[in-house]
């Protein structure tokens, strides 16, 4: 197996040499066949016990109890074992045998034993983007399967440098990952904490402490009053009245221009109902979420988002949220949508905007979580929904503190996407 010049794939310092693995190895052995079992004298490592950056873990073992397996496959502290079948994506992912529990290797594994080299240095060669470019050119595809076989990873074209520099590599390599390491632990230590200062912006932003009160707002009682004013005449009936004087314990003292309310003083509500089979528009004025959709950062099962016309938003740019397990999860919907009984919408009354309301909504998640019941599941009523108290600034005030939010949001955001 002689090295070609036409293959060498890249140049390498003159104190180099270039090699093919098969001509630094005694021997590239496939593992045992055999089945393995729940219990057993000795543990089979599988390809999934191969980790991506050149590590073994130990969870989901099987075992043998196979003694002609176990004197065969032994490993030894020191082999390395490379995943020749897997995804497309996973397969020639390679990691170091430290001898951390008596093993023997499965057959969609080739064990291999370096001549003369670091070990360190080649575990590293073999999970680098270079050996996973090779792995990609000579795989072969199979269903849902990719394989290399043992002669294709033998004529792998390996960089040697000397012992010394072998060495030296290593460390260098170790004290990179370190700090690699150190910096994601602060990258993630940092996200948790601009998530603490955004849940603290909402808290001072809903207690009227973000930005400070203008006195020629219109007050938010005068908007309220207005709310109702025109409810009564679209539904000819008079609303509940918001008073604050037939409130008790509410939450905490708001500015003098705000007003506590309910959510049925500031939202259209609507509560999903269950499913009633398929559900025929006759001018195709809305669209339907079937199966699975997205919901913020999660995804709702089917049993969450029914095709039904018992429930159908009557405008786009609405609040969902979610009134069974995850509750209080909520996200703006650009569309009109019929909902399950997972679901409520709350659309905004009068000219309150639908993004402030979401932050806004957001404050009382951990408030609708303790308020639910159920056995099998979490759940909130709409009688919960509609009664909860909310404070309720002036619009002019809503507008200044949704533009310094989404402000804040935005520096944070950066700060936290620049790491």
């Amino acid at each position: 197996m002689k090295c070609i010049d036409g293959e060498i794939p890249f140049e390498i310092p003159e104190s180099w040499e270039w090699a093919r693995l098969g001509n630094l190895c005694p021997s590239l052995q496939y593992g045992t066949s055999e089945k393995s079992q729940s219990e057993g004298k000795i543990a089979v490592l599988r390809m999934g016990n191969i980790l991506p950056l050149g590590e073994l873990c130990y969870d989901d073992l099987v075992f043998t109890s196979n003694e002609d397996d176990i004197a065969k496959y032994a490993l030894e502290s020191g082999d390395l074992l490379f995943n020749r079948t897997n995804s497309s994506e996973w397969v020639g992912k390679t990691a170091i045998y430290r001898g951390d529990i008596p093993a023997i290797y499965a057959g969609y594994i080739i064990r291999f034993r370096p001549i003369l080299l670091n070990l360190e240095y080649v575990n590293y060669l073999m999970n680098s983007g270079y050996e996973k470019d090779y792995c990609q050119s000579v795989k072969t595809d199979g269903v849902n399967q990719s394989n290399i076989n043992a002669q294709k990873l033998a004529n792998l074209l390996i960089p040697v440098p000397s012992s010394q520099e072998q060495s030296r590599l290593v460390i260098e390599i170790q004290n990179l990952f370190s700090s690699i390491a150190t910096l994601e632990e602060d990258k993630i230590s940092l996200g948790q904490l601009i998530n603490q200062v955004k849940s603290k912006i909402l808290d001072l932003a809903i207690r009227g402490k973000l930005v400070p009160q203008d006195p020629n707002d219109e007050p938010a009682s005068v908007l309220l009053e207005r709310i109702k004013s025109e409810r009564r005449e679209s539904k000819k009936k008079t609303p509940k009245t918001t008073d604050n004087s037939h409130y008790e314990n509410l939450p905490f003292e708001i500015p003098q221009n705000w007003v506590w309310g309910r959510f049925q003083d500031v939202f259209e509500i609507v509560m999903g109902q269950s499913p009633s089979g398929e559900c025929i528009s006759d001018d195709g004025d809305y669209e339907f979420h079937q199966g699975k959709t997205h919901f913020g950062d999660k995804m709702l099962l089917p049993s969450q988002v029914f095709t039904s016309c018992l429930t159908k938003l009557t405008q786009p740019n609405s609040l969902l949220m979610c009134v069974r397990a995850p509750v209080g999860d909520i996200n703006i919907t650009d569309r009109e949508i019929c909902i399950g009984r997972g679901l409520c919408a709350l659309i905004p009354f009068d000219k309150i905007s639908v993004t402030f309301m979401y932050y806004w909504v957001l404050c009382f998640k951990d408030s609708f979580v303790r308020k639910a019941t159920g056995t099998t599941f979490l759940a909130i009523s709409g009688e919960t929904i509609r009664n909860e108290h909310i404070p309720i600034p002036p619009l002019e005030e809503q507008r200044r503190i949704l533009c310094s939010i989404e402000s804040i949001y935005n520096d944070l955001n950066t700060i936290l996407n620049e790491l």
